[in-house]
């Protein structure tokens, strides 16, 4: 069998630096490689004794002290690798600051110098032998396929709408640019949304309000031709509150849209967002969803975090996140994204999050099948971000850390303004490094939270209130071939209260009698008379026949 490819790096002379290469050799192990650690203040002869003794691919070298000393240091160690047969054969890559960066550069048989203001994406492109370009096709042009190309780092994905399409077209260009932002979710406005296909019906005091105010076919070709440039980012749109099949053709074939985020309740009588039936919007995003399976596109179901934003208690949550999956899979969708919002509700707990996002985790991935993969994506909470833009950077970054321990294959990046205002492009950019340099620190090496008895307990406890409530929707779709794909069935659950949340009382399309608080940093239901914690099984033998 060969063997797998080595990565040799150490830091050099008397410099003992070595974060910087031991983030290179991670990212290289992760990538495939053997990776071998040299340490710390390496004399040049003891290094090239290494590169004979061990034959790397590439060897890294690092020097971050004064540049003036590193060019005899160059020399010396390109005289031991010479005198040894060792300059053939394989590729030299060095790490430093600037001005080092430059001194190694000018010896012409180092390859590529990194000083940390590279991408990730210039790394791995290093890595495998590529050249990270600015052309077009040096970019995957797919979800999937940009995935797989910059694995074992993550996606970032950022909202973006300012409420002029002029704006827009030059800050999604200036985002591009940054090469920061790997995925642009177009917002547009509330206008737009709902009424891009009538537009006799749209209120024009209401233009830009909620993104950016498309009207056209044109308009939305003119932001995709500002994003080819820099790092060529993908392009998503939201799905539109109705009409959502003309949607998903008109977003396809302008920009190219990466994947399909479509509710299963929502946009509809629940929220207002439309006048839709939550049985026709059911039935509707059902039809939205199959319109993208049958062309082979990812689709992401935004649902569950729906309920936790109207503060449902948390097995409400996780039940729900099963469903959009189990409606996903159930009309040919392959791909699956699979959204985890974390710190939501507001006084949601690090540990209560982690339980809930790994039961549904659990839950969603039950389904998998060779025809049915998901990918997990997380984001920060949009209503835990303070007004004060300083605290908010930090619980963007803390957000992010805590969401590492679900090794998400996409992190959905909130603006840190978003308690203030939606984030300009500068600021697009700014949240995106901020999540980038938690990726530095913490994407290997983090122990493991997840496996702390107290997030392992409250798991267990969602998983099973949840089959409780999947269960219990079948019990109201009595005669029906699948209750849980049924629109009427879906509808009767959400007016039933066995899917139900606080904030829904006084609507008459949802039961809205449930109480909940969060207790200690879980979301629980409680009686509404007493306060006391209702198990699920109380709750639902409250409402569910015998």
């Amino acid at each position: 069998m060969d063997r797998r490819a080595k990565v040799l790096a150490g830091a050099l002379g008397n410099c003992v630096h070595v974060a910087g290469v031991s983030g290179f050799l991670a990212l290289a192990e992760e990538a495939g490689y053997d990776a071998l650690f040299l340490g710390p203040a390496i004399p040049p002869a003891r290094f090239a004794e290494a590169v004979a003794e061990h034959d790397p691919e590439i060897v890294g070298i690092s020097y971050r002290l004064t540049p003036e000393v590193l060019p005899g240091l160059l020399t010396e160690l390109h005289a031991e690798l010479e005198a040894r047969g060792l300059m053939q054969g394989r590729r030299f890559v060095f790490g430093g600051t600037p001005p080092t960066a430059s001194v190694a550069l000018e010896t012409g048989w180092i390859e590529r110098a990194f000083t940390g203001f590279e991408t990730t994406e210039e790394v791995i492109a290093f890595l495998k032998g590529e050249q990270a370009g600015e052309a077009e096709e040096q970019y995957a042009s797919t979800q999937v396929e940009r995935l797989r190309a910059k694995a074992p780092y993550p996606l970032l994905r950022h909202h973006f709408g300012l409420p002029s399409v002029e704006e827009t077209v030059e800050g999604v260009r200036q985002i591009a640019l940054s090469k920061m932002v790997d995925v642009i979710s177009l917002a547009p406005d509330q206008n737009a949304q709902e009424s891009f296909f009538r537009p006799e019906e749209m209120d024009p005091a209401l233009d830009g309000a909620g993104g950016v105010a498309v009207r056209t076919r044109e308009d939305l070709e003119r932001i995709y031709a500002a994003s080819r440039c820099g790092n060529y980012p993908l392009l998503r749109i939201y799905s539109g509150t109705r009409d959502l099949v003309r949607w998903a053709e008109l977003a396809y074939e302008t920009i190219q849209n990466a994947w399909g985020a479509i509710p299963l309740c929502w946009y509809s009588e629940l929220d207002g967002r439309s006048k839709r039936s939550t049985a026709e919007a059911i039935a509707e995003n059902r039809e939205a969803m199959r319109w993208y399976a049958e062309r082979g596109l990812p689709v992401e179901v935004n649902e569950a975090h729906h309920w936790s934003l109207r503060e449902a208690h948390d097995a409400v949550a996780v039940a729900m996140a099963y469903l959009a999956a189990y409606n996903a899979r159930s009309v040919g969708v392959r791909h699956y994204i699979a959204q985890y919002m974390f710190n939501t509700p507001a006084g949601t707990y690090a540990a209560m999050d982690l339980a809930k996002m790994l039961a549904k985790i659990e839950l969603i991935e039950s389904l998998h099948t060779e025809q049915f993969t998901t990918y997990r994506q997380v984001r920060a909470g949009l209503l835990h971000f303070a007004p004060d833009l300083d605290v908010a950077k930090g619980q963007l970054a803390a957000s992010t850390l805590v969401a590492l321990a679900v090794r998400p294959h996409i992190i959905h990046v909130v603006g840190f303004t978003e308690g203030d205002h939606a984030a300009r492009a500068d600021e697009v950019i700014e949240s995106c490094k901020i999540v980038r340099g938690v990726l530095k620190n913490g994407l290997f090496g983090l122990p493991d939270m997840t496996a702390d008895p107290q997030v392992q307990a409250r798991k267990e406890e969602l998983v099973d209130d949840a089959w409780r409530i999947v269960e219990g929707i079948r019990l109201l779709g009595n005669g029906c071939s699948d209750p849980l794909t049924d629109p009427r069935t879906l509808a009767l659950a959400v007016r039933s209260g066995v899917v139900d949340a606080p904030q829904l009382r006084g609507n008459p399309a949802a039961a809205g009698i449930t109480t909940t608080r969060t207790i200690a940093g879980a979301v629980r239901a409680v009686d509404p008379q007493t306060h006391r914690v209702l198990t699920e099984a109380e709750r639902l033998q409250r409402l569910l026949p015998a």
